[in-house]
């Protein structure tokens, strides 16, 4: 009897359109993660530091059991992501949006809480030390932000053991003879402190104990390590067991000092808000406008290793994010990696368009870059013939602002309102067109 074949039996093609199939093709980088009900709303952002590894786990077997999302996992029809550059970004892109999408189902980070803050206020005789949310804008070497406030706390009550120093807010001045008469807190008695406020320690050694505290801020504390390390083993050995904990704890405290943010690119808008105003004022100061600027508009290139290539266009209106005049470019005449040609290419999309449709240019144009992106952009209205608006470039490493025709870059203090209003709209850029270019990429993986 002749034998039938057996049937081919094809595995199903999962539906590129299922979120457990789209989170299969997420990177294992960091980044955050967005879901999405069947309206497109954002339901729940999260972090991870493996995007594939983390957003996958939604969508296991046992997942229907965590109280944590069985209430609505059912509700997500499309899940998106954006990597970033560490696991500690994404902890600050995560905050950022829930502040800003407000999802439904994300319980913390909602509220107006922030980061906390490093800050020794070095401007004062006796400088003191302090973790604040609240940061002062000047006379203070500031860290942070923090990711985690418990560990910053423990961090800092190790290196006050070691180096002394006040965390008291007493006014202290040595010319007062007041303070040779005040009485030390406990925290003399138990040598966490080394009294300035009863002038046992001069203005010059206690600036020299806030200058080692300063190198191991700025990681200079691997020969600490190293020693502490060594006192744990050898409490350990000698079967003090509490003694070795708590080094043990104190060494993973110091080690975290390193889990936070940058000052600068990592700022939180809830700590240092900016004065929209005040900003725009600046800018036709600057700039020399005849009058305070209302409209400013920022482009921006985004790629990886030359595909996807997109631009993004944000606008802003009395300094203030105008979210219906965004809008995004998929790059269509460059080949390869070219930000000068993308940029000359979205200019003159731009540009051509509200010329033909009679409609009002921005006082300001804001490209994201140095000098080679300016004059991308120059190159782009001298060709459509077009008397361009206050043209101006940001170049992101010394935050110089440069203008057409013009050698010298304009140079403001970190703290101006005016370069903080241009970092605002430079960043807004940046962001927007790298969350393009996400979806672009993941559109093209699914497809292929």
């Amino acid at each position: 009897m002749k034998e039938e074949p057996s049937p081919v039996v094809s595995e199903q093609t999962p539906d590129p359109r299922d979120p457990a199939a789209k989170v299969r093709t997420f990177p294992p980088t960091p980044g955050v993660y967005l879901m999405k009900d069947a309206a497109g709303n954002v339901i729940y952002v999260g972090k991870a530091k493996n995007l594939r590894s983390r957003a996958s786990s939604y969508f296991s077997k046992d997942a229907v059991n965590d109280v944590r999302i069985r209430d609505w996992i059912h509700l997500v029809r499309d899940v998106d992501y954006i990597e970033t550059a560490d696991s500690i970004a994404a902890v600050f892109l995560e905050a950022r949006m829930i502040k800003d999408l407000r999802p439904k189902f994300n319980k913390e980070l909602k509220d107006d809480k922030t980061f906390p803050y490093l800050q020794i206020r070095t401007r004062e005789e006796f400088p003191r030390v302090e973790i604040t949310r609240k940061p002062r804008r000047h006379g203070v070497r500031l860290y942070g932000p923090f990711t985690s406030t418990k560990s910053l706390r423990l961090a800092v009550n190790v290196l006050q053991r070691l180096f002394q120093f006040r965390t008291c807010t007493l006014d202290i001045r040595s010319d007062e003879n007041r303070w040779k008469w005040f009485r030390p807190c406990l925290l003399h008695s138990i040598r966490r402190c080394t009294a300035p406020c009863n002038l046992r320690v001069g203005r010059e050694e206690y600036r020299a104990q806030i200058q080692k505290l300063i190198f191991v801020l700025e990681g200079k504390k691997d020969k600490l390590l190293r020693h502490m390390e060594r006192e744990m083993l050898a409490a350990s050995e000698a079967f003090h067991f509490e003694k070795a904990k708590r080094l043990r704890d104190e060494i993973s405290a110091l080690q975290k000092l390193d889990l936070r943010g940058d000052v600068q690119t990592d700022a939180q808008p809830e700590v240092f808000p900016i004065d929209p105003k005040k900003g725009l004022r600046g800018l036709q100061k600057v700039l020399g406008l005849a009058k305070p600027p209302r409209t400013i508009e920022g482009i921006d290139i985004a790629h990886l290793a030359g595909q996807d290539t997109v631009a993004s266009l944000v606008s802003f209106l009395d300094g203030l994010p105008f979210k219906p005049g965004y809008r995004r470019f998929k790059i269509q005449s460059v080949d390869g990696i070219d930000d000068f040609a993308s940029m000359r290419e979205v200019v003159t999309r731009r540009f051509r368009r509200l010329r033909d449709d009679d409609e009002v240019f921005p006082d300001i144009l804001l490209i994201d870059g140095g000098k080679g992106q300016l004059n991308a952009a120059r190159d782009a209205f001298a060709a459509l013939g077009i008397e361009p608006p206050c043209l101006i470039s940001l170049a992101k490493q010394q935050e110089e602002i440069f203008r057409p025709g013009v050698a010298e870059p304009i140079k403001l203090s970190r703290h101006s309102a005016a370069l903080r209003l241009l970092q605002y709209v430079r960043d807004e850029a940046h962001r927007f067109a790298q969350h393009y270019h996400h979806m672009l990429r993941r559109k093209r993986i699914t497809d292929e």
